[in-house]
């Protein structure tokens, strides 16, 4: 059974959340967290000039603003082959190192699953 066979519901649910705001917004990443109480936060790539964050820094970042104290998973929808240590950073200070980061394609096809 494929590794994507065999993703949790809630798992696939921040990949979906993930895939459309990328598709939605036409930005190259789209991200969502799920933190310790369920509550997902959903997010696109910031570029302004003053201001640069990746869509799972962003994504992280709502979760902190909103009173999130832990994540339980993380996921990046891109044409990227793996995350950034910046993105995996944000992760691991809110959820912990062994929070999984899940990669998924813009197809929403999971390629990765990442340790923050």
């Amino acid at each position: 059974m494929s590794e994507a066979a065999q993703l949790d519901p809630e798992d696939r649910k921040i990949i979906t959340l993930a895939r459309s705001v990328r598709a939605r917004n036409s930005v190259p990443e789209g991200a969502a967290v799920r933190d310790e109480t369920g509550r997902t936060y959903a997010a696109g790539t910031v570029a302004l000039d003053s201001l640069k964050l990746s869509a799972l820094q962003t994504a992280v970042a709502m979760a902190v603003a909103s009173g999130a104290t832990s994540l339980e998973a993380a996921a990046v929808v891109t044409d990227a082959e793996s995350t950034s240590e910046e993105d995996r950073a944000a992760v691991r200070d809110l959820g912990g190192a062994g929070t999984p980061v899940l990669l998924a394609g813009p197809d929403g096809t999971l390629r990765a699953t990442l340790d923050a």
